[in-house]
């Protein structure tokens, strides 16, 4: 490994580390943190290149070569059906006894993640991909946030069946930022 490669294993460690200690509502956290190898994404940019081409996705298929030509990958998921507890109705129900009852309904469609979440929790999940984001920038590694790696990460089974909703964030070290000026697909 270069030593750019061992930085940025390096930030991506960082990076869980700001993620799972960053603000969560009522204290509680539901998130769960991966940090890929990269085996783990070489597998994860095919299952989402995949999906790109099975689903005529374009950007699921630019965002599989950003994964493939990534140094590292920080994924970060969140347990969007555990309420939190405070009847606030973001979540669109009148109690979070409606809403956990409304998790509970098995759906037929397959859909990238799964609903309805606690307004909190991706609360929460925003404002931990924010911090590692932030920890990525502060050490100078390029990034991007990718729904669409989140998407393929669930579909592989790298999180638990109670995590709704994953972010993948790609590193890079190179000369040239990767994820910028990135072409356009619908």
């Amino acid at each position: 490994m270069t030593p750019e490669q061992n930085a940025v294993a390096t930030v991506a460690e960082l990076m869980a580390l700001a993620a799972r200690t960053a603000p969560k509502g009522r204290g509680i956290d539901t998130l769960e943190i991966r940090v890929l190898a990269k085996k783990d994404m070489k597998k994860l940019a095919t299952r989402l290149e995949q999906l790109g081409n099975e689903q005529n996705i374009g950007f699921y298929l630019r965002d599989a070569k950003n994964l493939s030509a990534s140094d590292g990958c920080v994924l970060i998921g969140c347990r969007g059906g555990d309420a939190a507890g405070i009847n606030c109705t973001g979540c669109g129900y009148a109690t979070c006894a409606d809403f956990t009852k409304a998790t509970k309904k098995k759906t037929v469609k397959v859909t990238p993640f799964t609903g309805p979440n606690c307004i909190l929790r991706m609360t929460d999940l925003g404002i931990a991909v924010g911090s590692a984001v932030k920890t990525a920038q502060i050490h100078n590694v390029d990034n991007r946030v990718l729904y669409s790696g989140g998407v393929a990460a669930r579909d592989l089974g790298l999180f638990s069946k109670e995590c709704t909703v994953v972010y993948a964030i790609p590193l890079s070290a190179t000369g040239k930022n990767i994820f910028f000026d990135r072409p356009s697909s619908h």
